[in-house]
């Protein structure tokens, strides 16, 4: 990973604060900008806590926390575009999530398996 992932997740979190600052002001409209402004904008400063991590266990976690809320994410802007709430054509908002996460998920993997001491935190999805 490298300062373009950083950019990538930069403006993920951008374009999610944005998408949450065009959902209108109903009922189930109000229930998804604070989740989702929580875990689009957490894999950015998770991924820079894992750049710098202390161990290869370290790094595991803090890469598995950010994909974790990038799975959070990706639900809840389906759940947008699904529910059509902003008339907005978020595809290509929902895809570079998507692509984020193939790329997290992917790494979290090859650190698990590189782990020389077999004790990486692991979690059973």
């Amino acid at each position: 990973m490298n300062n373009r992932t950083n950019e990538r997740l930069l403006n993920l979190a951008v374009e999610i604060g944005q998408t949450c600052d065009r959902l209108p002001n109903t009922r189930f409209g109000n229930q998804i900008p604070d989740q989702l402004v929580r875990s689009g904008t957490s894999p950015g400063p998770n991924y820079e806590e894992a750049c710098a991590a202390e161990s290869r266990k370290d790094f595991i976690h803090k890469i598995s926390i950010a994909l974790k809320e990038l799975r959070e994410s990706y639900f809840w802007l389906r759940l947008i575009v699904q529910s059509r709430l902003i008339p907005d054509d978020l595809s290509i908002l929902v895809d570079e999530c998507r692509q984020l996460l193939r790329i997290f998920g992917k790494s979290v993997t090859t650190a698990r398996r590189n782990d020389p001491s077999g004790k990486a935190w692991r979690h059973h999805s």
